[in-house]
């Protein structure tokens, strides 16, 4: 299973994105994996392991590539803060564009998830971008704000979704809160979109992270990624012939 850094085009920037192809012949479904605050860390390559490891090319963008330590400490805004959705659509529709032009990749079966404002990513993709077959977002808050240099926030877009999205919340999370859950459940539902939303009790926000302790909720973890492997197989996998 090759990991690898790879370096994308985003207009007349350069992205690093973390890749991981599953072993054999492909093409294979892909993934595109929205990092956690923190960026493209040990849980965010983690998870994109083991995606490859159950068959898909999995690759997480750097959404920060634009924000340097400079900026951080001249703002005083974290890079989380500093984001603004344009240039995170720039963003992911560029990891599209090298997915689906990868020879390890069938072009047609692929799919999202993020954690935490890669949650909000994964909402805010699926409204954008008319390739993705299956949305899987893990406690994304702030999907009813705009951020950045835009006044529409990726909750104004959900008429745009064209996929199953599969949402996973903590039950003791505060943002998206138990509100935002039956806000976000309510607006799908108003609009026909195909979705299942989960709360898991006793799970707060990041219950997926292992590597953090204080959050993490192994149950609600194993049960989670659980239904997200089930439902990125009932999405992703082609159609049986005959």
């Amino acid at each position: 299973m090759p990991a690898s850094q790879q370096r994308l085009t985003v207009g007349d920037a350069n992205m690093t994105a973390y890749l991981s192809i599953p072993d054999g012949d492909g093409p294979f479904p892909a993934v595109v994996v929205a990092h956690h605050a923190p960026g493209v860390d040990m849980f965010i390559r983690e998870i994109v392991d083991h995606l490859a490891r159950d068959g898909y090319v999995a690759a997480a963008p750097d959404l920060f590539h634009r924000i340097t330590k400079e900026m951080v400490e001249q703002t005083g805004r974290s890079k989380r803060d500093q984001l603004s959705d344009p240039d995170t659509i720039e963003d992911v529709n560029a990891t599209v564009d090298f997915l689906r032009s990868h020879e390890s990749v069938d072009r047609d079966r692929l799919g999202i998830t993020g954690f935490c404002m890669g949650g909000r990513v994964v909402w805010l993709a699926a409204c954008t971008n008319p390739h993705f077959k299956a949305a899987v977002p893990f406690y994304g808050g702030n999907i009813l704000v705009p951020w950045g240099a835009t006044e529409t926030a990726p909750f104004a877009l959900a008429e745009g979704i064209n996929c199953p999205m599969l949402f996973h919340f903590g039950e003791a999370d505060s943002n998206p809160s138990a509100d935002d859950m039956r806000t976000l459940d309510d607006e799908l539902t108003r609009l026909g979109k195909e979705h299942r939303f989960y709360s898991y009790p006793g799970a707060n926000h990041a219950f997926m992270n292992r590597f953090m302790p204080q959050r993490h909720h192994r149950t609600s973890a194993e049960m989670a990624w659980a239904r997200t492997r089930e439902f990125l197989a009932e999405q992703l996998q082609p159609a049986p012939v005959g």
